[in-house]
């Protein structure tokens, strides 16, 4: 099998959002799951609007209209936290 770390694609098939923590369930078998405090905009969203999301493109990215929020799931396996989260960086 030839593969390079080039052609590794991080892809979502599944999300579940609870009142504490995002959970996203990859292609490769792999579920990541992150505080939901990393993610203001979820963090204060209704329930029915954390279960209303899409997946972007082939699933590189998660998209929740009503909360207005999109999240790469490569950012996710890096740490990336969203704007304003907890330890995101931001002054």
């Amino acid at each position: 099998m030839n593969s390079s770390s080039s052609e590794f694609r991080p892809l979502a098939r599944n999300v579940e959002v609870t009142d504490t923590e995002l959970q996203v369930d990859l292609a490769d078998g792999r579920r990541i799951g992150v505080p939901l405090i990393w993610f203001p905009r979820l963090l204060s969203a209704s329930a029915s609007e954390r279960a209303h999301w899409e997946l972007l493109g082939d699933g590189e990215g998660i998209h929740w209209p009503e909360a207005d929020e999109d999240i790469s799931v490569a950012g996710l396996l890096i740490g990336a936290r969203g704007a304003g989260g907890l330890l995101s960086g931001a002054a």
